[in-house]
């Protein structure tokens, strides 16, 4: 069972996985210090507020952050944004990078005519 482990942890699937959550992590510290330090203020300029963090509504003795929930909102479609970028230009390296198969020339084609030709003839003899 250890060996099996092992073998499981050892793939190169499980480690680029591991090192895409680790960097996923801190690329999402990241956004959120963009999103708290240079959007927030940015956007604060025209709301009136400068930190939607401080942004509650209470009912009764629950205390709802909807400020908070804004920020993640704003780091989601920063960090979705920046995915599709990074994926729209993977796929366009990929497409570049992918060559399709050579077309025919007019001599292989005509080879392959006669290759015919001649099976075929043999197959009616």
């Amino acid at each position: 069972m250890l060996k099996e482990f092992k073998n499981f942890i050892a793939r190169g699937s499980v480690i680029d996985m591991a090192v895409g959550v680790i960097i996923g992590a801190a690329f999402t510290a990241i956004v959120t210090s963009l999103v708290n330090n240079m959007i927030n203020p940015l956007i604060g300029i025209f709301m009136g507020k400068v930190n939607f963090s401080d942004l509650v509504f209470k009912v009764g003795a629950a205390t709802f952050k909807y400020g908070e929930f804004i920020n993640s909102i704003i780091s989601f479609l920063i960090i979705a944004f920046v995915v599709f970028l990074m994926v729209k230009f993977l796929n366009q390296v990929i497409k570049k990078n992918s060559k399709e198969p050579a077309k025919p020339t007019s001599t292989e084609i005509l080879l392959k005519e006669i290759r015919d030709e001649l099976r075929k003839d043999k197959s009616i003899g």
